[in-house]
C-alpha cells in the first residue's frame, strides 16, 4: 500500500535526521508488528484510524514501553497540547509545521533515549 504524504514526508524527514524509519497505517499495526521494543521514536497522528495516537501511546504505558512520541494533528485544540505532554509526549505540532519543528521534535526525542 502506497504511503500517504504525510507520512512519506515525516518518514524523508526522519531518514535525513539518520533515525532510519518504518511507516505503519494504524496503531495496531504498529503493535503486531513486534518491532516496539526496537522503536526509538513515535511520529504520531493524533487521529490516526482505529486505535487514535494517545490511545496508543496509554496501551503503549500500559505494555511498560516507554518510546518517546511525537504528536501530529490538524486539530486545534489549544489544550491538546499541554495534555498530551503531560502523558509523556515530547512534541505535538499542528498542522501546518515546518521541517524544522519537525526535526527539532525528532530530534529532542532521540536524545531522551
Amino acid at each position: 500500500m502506497p504511503r500517504s504524504g504525510l507520512r512519506a514526508a515525516a518518514l524523508s524527514r526522519a531518514e535525513a535526521a539518520r533515525s532510519g524509519g518504518n511507516d505503519y497505517l494504524s496503531g495496531g499495526e504498529f503493535l503486531a508488528s513486534g518491532t516496539a521494543g526496537e522503536t526509538n521514536c513515535l511520529i504520531l497522528d493524533v487521529g490516526l484510524p482505529g486505535m487514535s495516537g494517545p490511545d496508543l501511546q496509554q496501551e503503549l504505558k500500559r505494555l511498560g514501553l516507554s518510546i518517546p512520541i511525537v504528536f501530529i494533528t490538524a486539530q486545534g485544540d489549544a489544550a491538546l497540547r499541554p495534555r498530551l505532554v503531560a502523558l509523556g509526549a515530547v512534541a505535538c505540532l499542528f498542522k501546518p509545521f515546518n521541517d524544522e519543528a519537525l526535526l527539532d521534535a525528532i530530534n529532542l526525542a532521540l536524545r531522551m533515549r
